[in-house]
């Protein structure tokens, strides 16, 4: 509903808007998989400017740019195709524009048609929406890369023809994630950013933050304790939570997992066991049978589980947010 709707939206698209926008969460959740905050389907957050909402805008955004695009490439879509507008022009020495670029410019419109469209208010909160908006297709752009052919006698490589094509989804999602992790949040009049349809232009307030480059996420409000249930977002807290503990080919942020989830939330790591029956030894018998042996395997887990008196040892502050409804 965030993305698929719209005044300006034409149908023959969103299908390409649909699968975009799911693609977003979906890398949303591989990015934030070892974090407090996970990026739960179930949030209510959409009426707050936190850190992690900022990501949620452009991951999104940039999800439903990079399908249109593809999609356009691909023939997929009407009056659309590759952009050719540069083939033939030298690109530096020794290579010419040529083949089939993939069309930025088209997914960048359609994406902002549908998606800048829907943030009808004036206020602080729908300005830094925008803004990380076009942070998430200016990622899309800014992870492009440029591939080449060869031609020449026994490839030679005498000339190259090169063209611009989209980066993997993931090369866009940890991009996106270092810009999160960087975010400037901006000191701004709370009452502007809970007003709604606040009586100050958009244009103003988009001046508090003009000199912030487009392809920085902001973020207006501090983020709520993630560690802690909070029904009236939805949030779920980290009791529960699996962590990894041990594991080998672990990333640094992967094998600190268990201590940021259980340890600094107030709660303990539990181990669980659980038997899983699987076939295993399977053999193949002239003809034409298969026969497999019924094998027992211990799966182990940590989980965050509650130890006495948790939460009242819990050091971090319980910060009160006010839902509101979304636009």
């Amino acid at each position: 509903n965030f993305l698929v709707t719209g005044p300006k939206a034409s149908l023959s698209y969103t299908k390409s808007v649909h699968a975009g926008a799911q693609g977003g969460i979906k890398e949303c959740k591989y990015q934030f998989a070892w974090d407090r905050w996970n990026c739960p389907e179930t949030i209510d957050m959409c009426s707050l400017a936190t850190r992690e909402m900022s990501f949620v805008h452009a991951i999104s955004t940039a999800g439903v740019m990079y399908t249109l695009t593809r999609n356009c490439s691909l023939g997929d879509l009407d009056n659309c195709s590759c952009d050719y507008s540069k083939n033939g022009k030298s690109g530096g020495r020794g290579w010419l524009w040529g083949g089939c670029s993939d069309n930025v410019e088209f997914g960048e419109r359609i994406s902002k048609m549908y998606v800048d469209a829907l943030e009808t208010g004036q206020d602080s909160r729908a300005a830094v929406n925008l803004h990380n908006n076009e942070a998430g297709r200016q990622a899309v752009k800014a992870t492009m890369k440029k591939v080449c052919r060869c031609h020449g006698m026994s490839d030679s490589c005498t000339i190259r023809t090169c063209w611009l094509q989209l980066s993997s989804f993931r090369d866009i999602g940890n991009y996106l994630k270092v810009k999160h992790d960087q975010a400037r949040k901006l000191e701004m009049d709370k009452r502007r950013i809970r007003t709604g349809n606040s009586a100050v232009s958009r244009g103003t307030i988009a001046n508090t933050f003009k000199d912030i480059a487009q392809t920085e996420l902001i973020y207006l409000e501090d983020s709520p304790d993630y560690c802690v249930k909070n029904s009236t977002l939805g949030l779920q807290g980290t009791e529960g939570r699996e962590c990894l503990q041990g594991g080998k080919n672990l990333s640094q942020w992967e094998r600190r997992s268990c201590r940021r989830l259980c340890h600094e939330c107030g709660l303990k790591v539990e181990e669980r066991r659980t038997e899983a029956v699987n076939t295993c030894n399977c053999k193949f018998y002239w003809c034409c049978t298969v026969q497999c042996d019924r094998c027992t395997e211990v799966l182990v887990k940590h989980v965050c589980a509650r130890r006495e008196a948790a939460y009242e040892h819990h050091p971090r502050r319980r910060i009160n947010i006010l839902s509101k409804t979304c636009f």
